[in-house]
């Protein structure tokens, strides 16, 4: 038990060191990313390549001094980049990188990362309540709007793997999809429109992680900076690392659930190194839709959801039910 325990704790502290490592240099990618698509050449200065920019960055945010405005709720202030954070760090425990690489597989582990990963909204209403800023408080009306809207869609799409897979350990989804016909996104067998399935549970993550274009609760041209408008130093850079951490979370699910997870059909490469790949070139995308569409309008948001996603994903679940039945 103690050295299971010692196991936990050392897994939790390298959870932190990769997720504070990963938002720092997701920011390089999304900045070099963002250059090339613009024609630019993004940060190049510090360091080779500009590597050594986040590292710059991370001292400059720790550096700063946190003010707290007049008229803000002291406790909740501090309180909302912590949640923020915290949640993110504990979806990570239950997310495995490879069938040994894994801090605790849990049976109940996909249940457990929807469980935390719904905090991440109320860390956003209190961040932009506690500030008694217009701008944040609208800000986080629209977070809380948005992501009630688009975590019924991604939860039916959830439910609906679950049927399929008869399971929520993530391990055994992963064991399940032992090569690429096997991955779910191709299992026709079980429904035919998994390949949907997956565009949904994709497009819903982009909104439940404030990604453009469903950046609405972050329109820098509408409400300055957000939710987090009157956050400084580190308060700013807990918010920031907890959204890059959810973009991760929520690439990871997909690629678990859809794409085999760690499972390597060619026999190439260990399998955190393939679940890498895949995380990684998900990653990618994200970015890459980013800097490539518009922001969206928000009642146009919250129609998607309504009036497109939930109707289909309802459609997909009792159209796997009926392909289970049958066949």
């Amino acid at each position: 038990m103690d050295s299971e325990i010692i196991r936990v704790i050392a897994f939790l502290v390298g959870v932190i060191a990769f997720a504070a490592l990963n938002a720092a240099y997701l920011v390089w990618l999304e900045r070099k990313e963002a250059a090339h698509i613009q024609r630019r050449i993004g940060p190049k200065e510090v360091g080779p390549f500009g590597l050594l920019q986040p590292m710059v960055d991370g001292i400059k945010l720790m550096t700063k001094q946190i003010l707290i405005p007049d008229g803000v709720d002291p406790i909740l202030f501090r309180l909302a980049p912590i949640l923020a954070m915290i949640p993110a760090i504990m979806c990570f425990v239950t997310i495995p990188f490879s069938q040994e690489l894994v801090a605790r597989n849990i049976n109940l582990g996909l249940l457990m990362i929807f469980a935390f990963a719904s905090i991440n909204v109320l860390a956003l209403l209190l961040g932009g309540w506690a500030s008694a800023n217009k701008y944040a408080v609208i800000s986080a009306a629209r977070a809380v709007a948005q992501n009630v809207a688009y975590e019924i869609p991604m939860l039916i799409t959830v439910i609906t793997m679950v049927m399929i897979t008869g399971t929520l350990n993530l391990n055994d989804i992963v064991a399940q999809q032992p090569n690429i016909s096997q991955w779910y996104i191709f299992r026709f067998s079980a429904s035919p429109l998994m390949p949907v399935a997956f565009l949904i549970f994709f497009v819903c993550s982009l909104a439940e992680t404030n990604r453009a274009p469903f950046d609405l609760s972050e329109a820098e041209s509408e409400l300055v900076a957000g939710f987090h408008t009157e956050y400084s130093s580190m308060g700013f850079g807990l918010f920031f690392m907890g959204e890059y951490a959810n973009i991760v979370i929520g690439s990871s699910l997909a690629v678990i659930l859809f794409l085999g997870g760690w499972q390597d059909p060619f026999g190439l490469f260990p399998g955190v190194w393939w679940f890498l790949i895949k995380l990684y070139c998900l990653i990618f995308t994200v970015i890459w839709i980013r800097w490539t569409y518009p922001r969206t309008q928000f009642y146009g948001l919250l129609n998607l959801s309504w009036k497109i996603l939930i109707p289909i994903s309802l459609f997909n679940l009792l159209l796997t039910a009926g392909f289970l039945k049958v066949f």
